[in-house]
């Protein structure tokens, strides 16, 4: 497997992703990798690895700024690195998307084949970026934030997978509802896999905090990887 960190740019800000992938003489899908509200740390970078495995580019790309991380534990200034991006969707849309340019440039991308997948805050950057009518054939969440921002959708082109724990405080059963009404009224080819007694975070084996909500489950994990599979088989 060759593993590099790649430089590249939303406007002035710098970013920083770490890409993955099998080398080969043939040009591969992309996977994005949307990290959750700590940053495109060690979770995130194993993530893009493991889509590499698979036989696809893993892209792990960057929200927040060349060098700039949360931590685990720390949720005010996790709160202080998502915030900003999460009340303003257009900015959010802006750097997620520049992440989409800079992938489809890598040389081993076969850029008519991309995806794009996220977890916790994550999530909700690859929603919005289906939602902004990014021409990708789908986009993954898991344990992802579904609720939309205040800004105009544009036509959805992606279908879009959303692996979720009935448990999660931070995505109640009422906005799970909201979401799937939002998805069938926009005509979106749509899935949400709901695992019962799962609370958020349940991939992350770093996930011990039941009182705020957020706890690894095996099972789920497992459970969650064989439908990611599954579905990017089926849109590549």
């Amino acid at each position: 497997m060759i593993t590099q960190h790649l430089d590249y740019s939303d406007g002035s800000e710098m970013l920083e992703a770490y890409i993955a992938y099998e080398e080969t003489d043939t040009q591969k899908p992309l996977v994005l990798v949307a990290h959750d509200w700590s940053g495109r740390r060690d979770f995130a970078c194993k993530a893009a690895e493991r889509i590499a495995n698979m036989g696809y580019v893993g892209f792990a790309l960057d929200m927040y700024g060349k060098g700039i991380f949360g931590t685990d534990g720390d949720t005010d200034l996790n709160s202080s690195l998502m915030n900003p991006l999460a009340s303003d969707r257009n900015l959010l849309r802006k750097r997620v998307g520049a992440a989409l340019v800079a992938g489809r440039n890598i040389p081993q991308v076969d850029a008519t084949k991309v995806a794009a997948m996220g977890y916790c805050f994550g999530g909700m950057c690859v929603l919005e970026l289906a939602r902004s009518g990014a021409d990708i054939l789908g986009v993954i969440s898991i344990h992802g934030i579904f609720s939309p921002g205040e800004v105009v959708n544009e036509e959805i082109k992606a279908k879009v997978l959303c692996l979720h724990g009935h448990d999660d405080p931070m995505v109640p059963p009422e906005q799970v509802l909201a979401f799937e009404s939002e998805m069938n009224q926009a005509g979106v080819d749509w899935q949400v896999h709901v695992y019962g007694n799962t609370m958020h975070a349940f991939t992350n084996p770093a996930a011990n905090n039941p009182d705020f909500g957020a706890m690894y489950k095996k099972v789920a994990e497992t459970r969650t990887y064989q439908t990611l599979a599954n579905f990017l088989e089926e849109i590549f």
